[in-house]
């Protein structure tokens, strides 16, 4: 089973920029376990979720031919905590792109307030050394679906984003 923590993107810049929200809910089993009687949602899931968030922003810069991994947290500071009935924002800009992985920074939010500050490193895997397949073209597909990419997202020159021709492909099998 997959964990996702975000629950869909907002704004989508292909390789530029993305923005997702995770709404916060007493329902999660999570909030019950990490602190007894003190629900709050656990920093290591929010960096999970920033993760989430600039991990596909990255994924599908490079038209989701790469795997993309959490490589390093360079940063991770928080400034309060985040509570049932709360939504956090989380504001990722790519700041650089290249063959081994990606950079990038970003942001949590819960409404005006400066919840936490990120700066990441992805790298991207070596699948011809790796016999595993993490998730099918279509598994992807559905997740970038899921988290509305392609109704909020945009080329940089604020073209509408179209699904990469590795998913229409899928179409015609």
């Amino acid at each position: 089973m997959r964990w996702y923590w975000i629950d869909r993107y907002t704004e989508f810049v292909r390789g530029e920029r993305a923005t997702a929200v995770k709404n916060i809910s007493l329902a999660e089993e999570h909030m019950h376990d990490h602190f007894k009687y003190f629900p709050v949602m656990p920093h290591s899931l929010v960096v999970e979720g920033v993760a989430q968030t600039g991990g596909l922003l990255i994924s599908e810069y490079k038209n989701c031919q790469e795997k993309v991994v959490l490589a390093k947290i360079v940063k991770a500071i928080f400034h309060c905590e985040a509570y049932p009935g709360q939504t956090l924002t989380y504001r990722v800009h790519a700041e650089n792109i290249h063959d081994k992985g990606a950079s990038i920074t970003a942001t949590s939010h819960i409404g005006d307030v400066l919840h936490a500050e990120f700066e990441m490193m992805f790298a991207f895997l070596d699948t011809a050394q790796w016999n595993k397949e993490l998730f099918t073209m279509r598994e992807h597909r559905h997740l970038l679906h899921s988290f509305h990419v392609y109704e909020v997202g945009v080329n940089a020159d604020g073209t509408p984003l179209q699904e990469p021709e590795c998913f229409l492909r899928l179409d015609k099998e």
